[in-house]
């Protein structure tokens, strides 16, 4: 087999100041922990090879495949709201890209495949904890419905990775429509290079929204499809209680897929304020600042398109700020259709907002946890497992469901969009304890294969449903840099 995976390279074809030309560097002995099957047979790789001895020395980076062009691409980006002028992929290698059955482009990239151009000193490598964090949370959000870069393969490369202490390295493969950010625009708007600019967003409007090259001004449709895009995404995010912990213009993608699992998590007891990433002292990234900081990181990315939009700044800002202000409406509107679903509802109204709020309230008085909460609503069976005082608010809610179609919330809506299992920090806390304790990866596969059926009926004891008790509730996360 000469070809086993169909690369198709667009990225690479661009300008060299786009990125460096980057091998990955080899690990002493490379071991294989998981692929997924189901994505590589959508992306045309033959499983086979992929889990053979030879698709192995691909995953770890000690071979390059026929047709891979390997690049490690560059960056800027505002991180926790300080500008850094050059950032780039500091321990990831993009192989290529490959188009699947159904036409559409994704790349596959390395990470912690070693350093690169852009590495700033670091040694360009990956935890084995983080991977397997990426590859469960990143699989996760993808049967939830959630808008995400995948993850192909995880491979362990018998090498040490040294942060606090020594820890067992390992390697991602993951998979994205595109890795092109908000601080790839960042980074040649504040060069100047207006060349770079025109290059960069006809890519992407070619790439991901080839309706804005038909009409009068493809970059304002462009800024304008990608605002719709990430309020439709932080949306799910709210509604699935999920935290991303690094909302930096560097890990915004232009696809409005997420990226960039690092210190991540979903909430258990609902609170608006929690945030877990152990570097965001200041809260920046708390949950109930998603949509406020995605607006944020969109208005970066209108100011390096303004030469595009327009000729004339004056004009071209007005424009720009018009689409901007056009957010708020559509993270809203999103936010309350979906809200509305959560609760049974067919119809979303305004004064359903209120119902909304109120529960929220109730949840984090009573500090209970999200998820389940919303589960045990989607059946009337359980609901005499909620603290009484939901009681008056359920009444409420039962009387505001009467008044559509069927005189009640539509619970098999409900049980569709409320999950039952989600990835929760204890669970993968245990998972990666047993890999990096035990080298049992046993537990890492369990966990990932159960979260592919989120929605799916289990016994409220399983303990793939339950929070965690309290010896069990993890405070901070990290990420493996």
């Amino acid at each position: 087999m000469t070809n086993p995976i169909p690369f198709d390279n667009s990225y690479a074809q661009l300008p060299d100041r786009f990125f460096t030309r980057q091998n990955p560097t080899p690990v002493i002995k490379p071991g294989l922990i998981r692929v997924n099957q189901a994505l590589a047979e959508q992306l045309g790789i033959d499983v086979d090879w992929l889990t053979s001895t030879a698709g192995l020395e691909v995953l770890a980076g000690n071979a390059i495949p026929a047709g891979a062009e390997p690049i490690a691409t560059v960056y800027a980006g505002h991180q926790f709201g300080s500008w850094n002028p050059q950032l780039g992929d500091g321990r990831a290698v993009l192989l290529g890209e490959v188009v699947d059955g159904q036409g559409a482009r994704f790349d596959i990239q390395l990470k912690g495949s070693g350093p690169t151009a852009y590495s700033r000193g670091g040694d360009g490598r990956a935890p084995l904890g983080p991977v397997l964090r990426e590859y469960i949370v990143s699989e996760a959000m993808f049967a939830l419905g959630v808008p995400t870069t995948r993850s192909l393969a995880a491979v362990t490369t018998g090498e040490p990775v040294f942060r606090e202490t020594a820890l067992p390295g390992g390697v991602l493969t993951r998979v994205a429509s595109s890795h092109i950010r908000i601080g790839t625009f960042e980074f040649f708007a504040v060069k100047k290079d207006i060349e770079a600019l025109r290059i960069l967003a006809d890519h992407v409007i070619d790439r991901h929204y080839p309706a804005a090259a038909t009409t009068e001004n493809p970059y304002l449709s462009l800024l304008e499809s990608v605002i719709s895009r990430i309020a439709t995404l932080v949306s799910q995010w709210q509604q699935v209680g999920f935290i991303h912990g690094v909302l930096n213009t560097d890990n915004m993608l232009l696809s409005g897929e997420t990226v960039d699992y690092g210190p991540c998590a979903f909430m258990d007891s609902f609170d608006p304020t929690k945030v877990y990433s152990a570097i965001d002292r200041g809260s920046r990234y708390a949950y109930q600042k998603q949509p406020e900081i995605a607006h944020w990181n969109l208005m970066v990315l209108a100011q390096s398109l303004l030469p595009l939009i327009d000729a004339d700044q004056a004009q071209a800002v007005t424009l720009a700020k018009a689409a901007l202000d056009q957010f708020p409406l559509a993270f809203h509107a999103h936010h309350r259709q979906g809200m509305a679903a959560k609760l049974g509802l067919t119809t979303a109204t305004q004064t359903d907002e209120q119902l909304v709020r109120e529960l929220l309230e109730l949840m984090q008085n009573e500090n209970l946890d999200y998820t389940l909460t919303f589960r045990h609503l989607s059946d009337p069976t359980n609901h005499k497992l909620l603290p009484v005082r939901l009681m008056p608010w359920i009444e409420d809610w039962l009387a505001r469901a009467a008044t559509e179609t069927d005189g009640k919330p539509d619970y098999k809506l409900m049980r569709s969009v409320n999950p039952l299992c989600i990835p929760r920090n204890h669970l993968i806390e245990a998972v990666i304890k047993a890999a990096i304790e035990d080298n049992d990866f046993e537990p890492f596969d369990a966990l990932t294969q159960a979260l592919q059926t989120p929605y799916v009926e289990r016994p409220l004891e399983n303990p793939l449903t339950q929070p965690p008790r309290p010896d069990q509730i993890v405070q901070n996360t990290f990420c493996g840099t």
